[in-house]
């Protein structure tokens, strides 16, 4: 409670302070009250707080402006680092990505060359096959071209289109090579889901090594192959030669080899072969032995190593013995084998017949010329089929069997001349044994 100039402030009376202001004769007293000087204090502070802080600013403004600016700089100096290192990033992953579809393209040409070849190839083997089958040679073995190259390399040039692609083509290589489907990003992105310890080129790289030595060893199985037929052809030949030589029957190798040499008006520079393929060599080895066995092969089919009459009995051996009519020795110059009146008579080997009618002892006689100097007789046949100049072959009929001149019953004089002279048949006939397997 107040009362005039003074307030009592429990129980005591507290004296208000008094501001007395004099100017000459003017005294004026002002009384300060608490919360006057509390709003003066209050002023005050805050005016100093004020003017410190101005005073601060202005004093530290360059250097506030100056943090902020290195603050900002270095702010976007770690911006553009980053950014630079995420583009470097994306360059190598870019560069990686080509480096890894050349790869990929590197394999698939040597693959495609590989596939060309193996199909070239492919279509040489059937030639020579088809011939070595017509020898006899391919009895043993299954043929080489059981394993064609499309089941090599399947649709490569599907994979070669697809490489356009990039990363989903070599992503499909990948699927190629028995990958769970679960590896794959499910966006394509392949190159994110590679482990760091194995690219996209390494798979790439590791799967066409599986198909080149895939395409290696169907290489070497075929050269062995060849190889194989190629010794097979030239035994057979050396052994219808061998036989040939007995009968001093030229072999077309050797009437060859004199041909050349009497023309040999023959040169020219010496220049390298187009190519030293070792399988290439072998083609063209087997391809030498084969046409040599077709040669002498078609040398010994010409000439009369055939039985005339299977499972007929033998009535007089070729040699000297007492002449039937006559009772005295002479010579027998064929082999007798017992016939039925009319049976078919053919030839042991085709050739052109150069006589066809009666011939003395003979009766109806016909004789085939087979070259090489050596001919066939077939005498005392009833009726002949045949006339002077025709060409026949070894299944056709000349004649009928019959007992036709100096003939004492129903049989056959098969006789066989080498340059005029008449050879025991037999000796033919057991050649024609050894030869059974080379020769048709």
């Amino acid at each position: 409670m107040t009362n005039g100039h003074h307030s009592r402030v429990f129980g005591k009376r507290a004296q208000e302070h008094v501001l007395i202001l004099a100017s000459g004769d003017k005294v004026r007293h002002m009384t300060v009250k608490p919360w006057m000087a509390a709003v003066a204090f209050c002023f005050v502070g805050v005016f100093s707080i004020g003017y410190l802080l101005a005073t601060s600013y202005l004093v530290l403004r360059d250097d506030l402006i100056g943090a902020t600016m290195a603050r900002q700089a270095r702010m976007q100096h770690d911006y553009e680092d980053r950014i630079a290192a995420l583009r470097a990033q994306v360059d190598r992953i870019t560069s990686r990505q080509l480096l890894d579809q050349q790869v990929v393209e590197d394999k698939v040409d040597k693959l495609m060359e590989q596939q060309m070849a193996l199909t070239s190839r492919h279509g040489k083997l059937d030639n020579l096959l088809n011939r070595a089958e017509s020898s006899g040679l391919t009895g043993k073995d299954a043929p080489v071209t059981d394993v064609p190259a499309q089941a090599y390399a399947p649709d490569i040039k599907d994979k070669r289109a697809s490489l356009s692609g990039g990363a989903q083509a070599i992503e499909k290589l990948m699927l190629a090579d028995n990958e769970p489907a679960d590896a794959v990003a499910p966006d394509n992105s392949t190159l994110a889901y590679i482990p760091s310890e194995e690219t996209v080129g390494d798979r790439a790289d590791r799967i066409f090594s599986k198909v080149t030595l895939s395409l290696k060893t169907v290489e070497q199985d075929q050269k062995n192959r060849i190889d194989q037929l190629t010794s097979d052809a030239g035994d057979a030949a050396d052994t219808i030669e061998g036989v040939l030589h007995r009968f001093d029957i030229a072999v077309p190798a050797e009437t060859i080899a004199a041909k050349e040499k009497e023309d040999s008006a023959v040169g020219g520079p010496y220049v390298e072969p187009e190519s030293d393929d070792d399988f290439n060599n072998s083609l063209v080895q087997l391809d030498g032995a084969l046409t040599r066995l077709e040669a002498v092969r078609s040398t010994a089919e010409s000439l009369p190593f055939r039985n005339p009459a299977i499972g007929k009995e033998v009535t007089s051996p070729f040699g000297n013995r007492r002449d039937p009519f006559l009772g005295r020795l002479a010579l027998h110059s064929g082999i007798d084998f017992r016939f039925s009146s009319g049976e078919r008579i053919r030839p042991t080997a085709p050739g052109k017949v150069i006589a066809a009618g009666w011939t003395g002892g003979y009766g109806n006689m016909v004789e085939v010329d087979h070259g090489n100097g050596i001919s066939t007789r077939y005498g005392h046949m009833s009726e002949i089929l045949v006339k002077v100049g025709d060409t026949i072959g070894r299944n056709d009929v000349i004649g009928l069997a019959g007992s036709t001149g100096r003939s004492t019953g129903t049989h056959l004089h098969y006789e066989v001349r080498q340059d005029g002279h008449a050879v025991d048949p037999i000796y033919f006939m057991n050649a024609g044994l050894k030869l059974a397997t080379y020769i048709k």
